[in-house]
C-alpha cells in the first residue's frame, strides 16, 4: 500500500503535538510537586520589554517570576518590570523599576559604575534584579523616590551624555 505523502505530514505533525502534551504535562507535575512541598504557587508574571539603547541597538529586558528552567534564582522572588531611560537633556538616567505592595524602608538598591541591584520584600511580595546600565555612571550621585509602586532610580553619567548620533545612509 503507498502511503500518500500528506499522511506522512499529518503523522508529523501528530507526533510533535503529543510532545508537547507530554511537555505540558511533565510542567503541571512539578507544580504540583512543588506546591505539595510548602513551596509558593503564584501568582505567575512574565514579561518583557524593547527598548532601543543609545547605540541604537534593540534592549531587551524581562520580568516577572517564571524563569526558563537553565536559570537558578532564589525561590519566592520575582523580577520587577525595569525601564532605563537615558536622558541626554537632562544629562541623567533614570532606572524606573515596578515593585507595587512593598514599603519604601523594605526596599535595598545598590549602584556602581555598571549595574544597579534591587531587592525589595515585604511578606510575600518578593522583589530582586540586577539591572546593566547602558552608560557609566557616578553611584555616588544616585538618588531614589518612591511612590504609588514605582521606584525611580536617577544617576549622573561619568561623562557627559553626546546628543545625537552618527548619520546612517538608509539603502
Amino acid at each position: 500500500m503507498r502511503v500518500m505523502w500528506w499522511s506522512r505530514h499529518w503523522k508529523k505533525f501528530f507526533e510533535d503535538m503529543e510532545k508537547e502534551m507530554e511537555e505540558l504535562e511533565r510542567m503541571f507535575d512539578e507544580l504540583f510537586t512543588r506546591g505539595l512541598k510548602g513551596e509558593t504557587l503564584g501568582p505567575y508574571v512574565y514579561g518583557f520589554s524593547i527598548t532601543i539603547g543609545p547605540d541604537g541597538k534593540p534592549i531587551v529586558r524581562r520580568f516577572g517570576n517564571v524563569k526558563p528552567p537553565i536559570i537558578e534564582e532564589e525561590p519566592g522572588f520575582r523580577e520587577p518590570f525595569v525601564d532605563v531611560i537615558v536622558d541626554d537633556k537632562a544629562n541623567e538616567v533614570k532606572v524606573i523599576a515596578e515593585i507595587p505592595g512593598v514599603s519604601k524602608d523594605k526596599i535595598e538598591v545598590e549602584a556602581t559604575e555598571k549595574v544597579v541591584r534591587i531587592r525589595a520584600e515585604n511578606g510575600e511580595r518578593k522583589y530582586k534584579t540586577q539591572v546593566e546600565l547602558p552608560v557609566e555612571v557616578d553611584p555616588k550621585s544616585a538618588r531614589a523616590r518612591y511612590n504609588n509602586g514605582i521606584l525611580e532610580i536617577t544617576l549622573k553619567p561619568k561623562e557627559p551624555i553626546k546628543e545625537g548620533g552618527t548619520k546612517i545612509k538608509v539603502e
